[in-house]
């Protein structure tokens, strides 16, 4: 692809009928960031329905540099406001005890 294009990484949120939720952020090139939005659309309903999930209409996107991604970039980017303290915060938001994940 040319220098017109550019990379969006995209968060899309997939539910699954035994309470689980699974945030998934992908990577795109193209023309503009809703071409990027659509083609993440697209392939979080294709991933969602092979996977036994529903695919909640939720996409939220990161413009990156106009370049091809590189090691140590920033591939997603979400403020948000809160009145909580740091570890209320990630308590809430990252580390409420529901997550599954690999502990090392």
């Amino acid at each position: 692809m040319g220098d017109s294009h550019v990379w969006v990484s995209v968060r899309c949120l997939v539910s699954f009928d035994n309470g689980l939720f699974e945030e998934r952020i992908t990577l795109w090139q193209a023309k503009s960031m809703d071409g990027a939005i659509s083609a993440a659309e697209e392939a979080a309903r294709r991933y969602a329905q092979q996977s036994g999930g529903r695919y909640l209409g939720l996409a939220q996107a990161y413009l990156m540099s106009d370049g091809p991604p590189a090691s140590g970039d920033e591939v997603f980017s979400l403020f948000r406001e809160s009145d909580l303290d740091g570890e209320s915060y990630v308590n809430k938001f990252f580390d409420t005890g529901a997550e599954r994940q690999q502990r090392t």
